[in-house]
């Protein structure tokens, strides 16, 4: 854990109402950013009420060469490895949960189905997926805009010098202190502990959602996160999941130990 500088208002939007700020540092293309999803899906579903969060891309420097001149000459829309970052901003541009869900299913892609999300073609597939507006997204996705959203997300990444992705920076809005970065994945506890220690109080979490509405605003999920959500055991989340599974409601997808479940209406 390191402490950081408050990020500038050159870097800030709105002043967020919600004491709390979580800046998120992700690389699509690093296989350990993945396994931080579901610490935000349960961040959210838990304690939404007390953090307004923003994920900044934080791309190898591998990914970003070239990048200037690609935006200056339109190649962006080549192949290319920073191109799933400018995507996922280009999703924002439809809101904050629309940018999140395009992040979420851009990893089913590429770990689940072993996709190449580094393509015009896979991305415009994805963004199809999620129910967001595509000729938006794809108006957006060629712009310019997009490409210089995701240029502000490295001057960020430069400025709060945060080296590595996944990373996390959180702040206390009612103060001008520090913030406090915590880099890698860690055990869900830490995370809570840390936004308590800045908000200086316990949190209350939030009741959950029903499991129709969850995976309505969330897509898929494992049968871990369903179970810690719920504070079920396994058995009792898998019963329930199996359920919706013989009413055609999700599907289950075996992966690397666990099983993640999605809706049916996106297949």
């Amino acid at each position: 854990m390191n402490l950081m500088p408050n990020p500038s208002e050159s870097t800030e939007a709105e002043q967020p109402s919600k004491p709390l700020e979580l800046y998120v540092f992700i690389d699509p293309g690093d296989d350990l950013c993945w396994n931080l999803i579901p610490v935000l899906r349960r961040l959210q579903v838990e304690y939404d009420r007390y953090f307004t969060y923003r994920v900044i891309m934080k791309v190898s420097k591998v990914a970003q060469r070239g990048i200037p001149y690609a935006i200056e000459t339109g190649m962006l829309q080549a192949a290319h490895p920073a191109l799933p970052a400018v995507a996922i901003k280009a999703a924002e541009f439809q809101g904050k949960r629309a940018g999140f869900k395009f992040l979420s299913k851009l990893f089913d892609y590429r770990f689940l189905k072993g996709r190449d999300v580094s393509t015009p073609e896979t991305l415009i597939e994805i963004a199809g997926r999620i129910g967001i507006d595509i000729d938006e997204f794809i108006q957006d996705f060629r712009s310019v805009n997009a490409a210089k959203s995701f240029q502000c997300d490295l001057y960020i990444s430069r400025e709060m010098e945060v080296d590595n992705a996944p990373s996390f920076v959180f702040f206390n809005n009612n103060f001008e202190d520090e913030g406090l970065m915590v880099e890698g994945v860690h055990d869900y506890e830490i995370y809570v502990k840390v936004l308590e220690e800045l908000l200086g109080e316990q949190m209350d979490k939030a009741v959950p959602p029903s499991l129709d509405e969850l995976f309505k605003r969330f897509d898929s999920l494992t049968t871990n996160e369903i179970a810690a959500i719920y504070k079920v055991n396994i058995r009792t989340a898998e019963r329930e999941l199996k359920k919706r599974l013989l009413q055609r409601r999700v599907e289950c997808v075996p992966f690397s130990g666990t099983k993640l479940w999605r809706r049916k209406l996106d297949l």
